[in-house]
């Protein structure tokens, strides 16, 4: 199971998988030029997108990385952090990309409730 850890100094933001660097997919998607996370922006965009490409390949990762940069990547720890592959594949089974508001949801819910 790969480990991805996210490291923060003076000199910026490090991101490994395995303890080799990960690579920021920019050849597919260039949001940033580096990594970042602990909110959602073009940085943590990059990594949402670098991290998926890597564990789940780059078709899934092109329609998931959004929610997965706001689900996950923002709130990550700002001094660093660690994620296994398996703790990406549960985080991913968690999410769910509703095609509507959540006031279009709930009416739905009451109208088949209703019937």
């Amino acid at each position: 199971m790969p480990i991805y850890e996210g490291t923060r100094d003076a000199t910026g933001c490090r991101v490994t998988v395995d303890g080799r660097p990960l690579d920021p997919r920019h050849d597919l998607k260039q949001f940033a030029q580096g990594f970042e996370w602990g909110y959602d922006g073009d940085g943590p965009r990059q990594l949402a997108f670098a991290l998926l490409a890597d564990r789940i390949g780059v078709e899934p990762a092109l329609a998931r990385y959004k929610l997965f940069c706001e689900t996950v990547v923002a709130g990550l720890a700002e001094a660093g952090w660690r994620l296994t592959g398996e703790e990406i594949d549960r985080n991913l089974g968690e999410t769910v990309e509703v095609p509507m508001d959540l006031a279009t949801l709930l009416r739905r819910v009451r109208d088949i409730k209703l019937k």
